[in-house]
């Protein structure tokens, strides 16, 4: 992985991307878009990859109209940044900017939970326990264990029946796939977070509100601390 988000990643095997089905009723520069924007969540595309019009039209069998309107949506989002006339490089977030997003996603994560608390149905609460149980016996693959974190990240934002919430977690998640490598390669985090989220999962489960917003907002700053280990190198 390089040292900055302006030097190009090493070349490795292209990891599959294609449109998603469920985008087929959208407008093509829309389907291109929601791709490449999954594409970052699930590290497709990592800080520091070069992305050229050809190359994403080629992977997605459509042409370079549809990815130049994603990538121009990209740029303005900053998820990406120019390569000097040579396509777009997926930018790394910077220590201070990785601090500002922790910041809001404690208060973010711990409304969700909140909320979630007061809203998950049970079958949401036993798909929360069955992820966590998923994430629990994937130790030693840190990039399975970061799949299956969004997946119950994911299950608590729904949960929580917010559709303005929602939509600022999601812009939240496409962030964080600029920080680089998942939390769960630091030694010992697996099973802190494990504890974390079951002490999540369990307050939403009694619908106990206050319970579940400090379980997530403690379980951010143990996230953090994981993460400035990372950056620190």
């Amino acid at each position: 992985m390089p040292d900055d988000a302006g030097s190009p990643q090493p070349s490795r095997p292209e990891r599959p991307l294609a449109l998603d089905p469920k985008d087929a009723g959208a407008p093509l520069g829309e389907a291109t878009y929601r791709t490449l924007c999954r594409a970052l969540r699930d590290g497709v595309f990592e800080p520091g990859d070069r992305l050229r019009e050809e190359d994403v039209a080629r992977r997605l069998a459509v042409s370079r109209t549809p990815v130049r309107e994603a990538f121009g949506r990209l740029l303005g989002r900053r998820l990406v940044e120019s390569a000097g006339g040579r396509g777009l490089i997926v930018r790394r977030l910077e220590a201070t900017e990785a601090l500002e997003l922790y910041a809001l996603r404690e208060i973010l994560e711990g409304a969700a939970a909140r909320l979630a608390a007061q809203h998950a149905s049970r079958a949401e609460v036993e798909m929360m326990e069955e992820i966590e149980a998923a994430l629990e016996a994937a130790p030693g693959d840190a990039r399975e264990m970061g799949r299956l974190n969004r997946m119950l990240h994911e299950t608590i934002f729904r949960a929580a029946r917010n559709r303005y919430l929602d939509v600022a977690l999601q812009d939240m998640q496409d962030a964080i796939s600029l920080l680089g490598p998942t939390t769960f390669g630091v030694q010992g985090r697996p099973e802190t977070a494990s504890s974390e989220h079951r002490a999540m999962i369990a307050a939403i489960r009694d619908r106990d509100p206050d319970a579940a917003e400090t379980a997530a907002r403690d379980h951010m700053r143990s996230a953090l601390k994981a993460r400035l280990r990372i950056l620190q190198g």
